[in-house]
């Protein structure tokens, strides 16, 4: 069954859940306690249906709180079922979910919320010295929200086509926030189930933290998507991570430079041979990537920001070329243009821009420009009639891949 047979064709979270409900959706293999044992696996495993149930019972206690469509949850924690839960949770609301990044300090926690105006901020109880930096009132923890008496949304509630987006994604410095659509967000799902040809058959192990593009886009969302099984860790450790590899039939990872590096090193590495296919960022180095070569995985690496999570990939077959970023995704046009703006074709050296329906709608902006009119984020820097600029320059060869010059 190929992978896009094997897809349920729509982000509706339910439909999965009416079809395969007792199929296991997440296993949560955080430790069970804080100074556990190295390579200690405590797995707590979710099924559709559960995993639906959780996010019809958070829509209801988010909207018992006030929520209501186009208003915007913020969301600090570490990887969690309910970091997911809520994606869906916000996608009955008509909501937006903003995760914030937990690795973000006091100073620069603030940056996201200079556009965001959430009307309720999420957090993890092990996050309250962060969230204390955090200039909002409307704080509830993680736990408090479960336990809150509300009946749970239906799932025939999910959001219509002209809803806000779904998803507002800062990047790694806090300083601009991509917003995304919930048919942006599924483009996205669409194109890595194609890429990378993920089917209800696979068992990913998302590296990174579910507040980024790269967590969210290259392995956790389109899982699920296809159907398949998520594996998710709060705590980022290459013993366990090998362990549940090892024992869990894990077929796909997906990570950048520091957790890829810190699991082909490890005494344990032989167990990455169970793996089909390794996405690695493309800032990952070419000594991290070998030893997965060694091992017979599929190694793909990925180019993308906030604004477009996956632009380009490539498959690479031996040795690296480490300027290459490959060939932009099916749903990804791209362009380069010179310094006044003109369109280059052929090969060239120019300005990277990118366009279609796996790009942000733009980015958040304050709502207000100071005399009571909205911003437009389409206008807002980086973008330029649609395009978005991605500020970095780039050498498209007659193959059509792209290049750093």
């Amino acid at each position: 069954m190929s992978a896009v047979e094997d897809a349920v064709v729509t982000l509706s979270l339910a439909r999965r859940a009416e079809r395969f409900p007792d199929r296991t959706a997440i296993v949560d293999v955080s430790e069970d306690r804080l100074h556990a044992p190295a390579e200690t696996v405590h797995e707590d495993r979710v099924t559709y249906a559960e995993l639906s149930r959780i996010a019809g019972r958070l829509a209801g206690a988010l909207e018992q709180r006030g929520v209501v469509s186009d208003d915007t949850v913020c969301l600090v924690t570490r990887n969690r079922v309910a970091s997911l839960a809520l994606v869906f949770a916000c996608r009955r609301l008509g909501a937006t979910l903003a995760p914030i990044s937990h690795r973000l300090t006091p100073a620069t926690v603030t940056r996201p919320f200079e556009v965001l105006e959430p009307a309720i901020v999420v957090a993890e109880a092990a996050q309250r010295d962060l969230v204390r930096s955090i200039p909002h009132d409307r704080t509830v923890t993680l736990e408090e929200l479960a336990k809150t008496d509300a009946s749970a949304v239906d799932a025939g509630t999910e959001r219509t086509d002209d809803a806000g987006p779904l998803l507002a994604i800062h990047d790694d410095s806090g300083e601009s926030v991509a917003i995304l659509s919930s048919e942006t967000v599924e483009w996205n799902c669409i194109d890595a189930v194609l890429e990378w040809d993920l089917s209800r058959e696979d068992s990913g192990f998302v590296l990174d933290p579910l507040s980024t593009a790269d967590g969210l886009f290259r392995t956790a969302l389109p899982v699920l998507y296809a159907g398949g099984r998520l594996l998710i860790d709060r705590a980022f450790d290459p013993g366990d991570t090998l362990r549940a590899i090892d024992g869990s039939g894990v077929t796909v990872v997906s990570g950048r430079q520091a957790p890829i590096r810190e699991l082909t090193t490890h005494e344990n590495a032989d167990a990455l041979a169970g793996l089909e296919r390794a996405i690695c960022d493309h800032t990952v180095e070419e000594e991290s990537v070998e030893p997965l070569l060694e091992y017979g995985v599929t190694v793909s690496r990925a180019y993308g920001a906030p604004v477009c999570p996956t632009a380009a990939t490539r498959t690479v077959a031996g040795p690296t070329d480490d300027d290459a970023i490959g060939r932009p995704v099916l749903d990804c046009d791209a362009r380069l243009v010179d310094d006044e703006g003109g369109v280059l074709e052929g090969e060239a050296t120019g300005q990277l821009r990118l366009s279609g329906p796996v790009v942000a709608d733009g980015y958040a902006t304050p709502a207000d420009d100071g005399d009571g009119s909205e911003t437009d984020s389409r206008s807002a820097p980086g973008f330029v009639d649609g395009w978005f600029d991605t500020g970095e320059r780039f050498r498209r060869r007659d193959d059509g891949s792209y290049h750093r010059p």
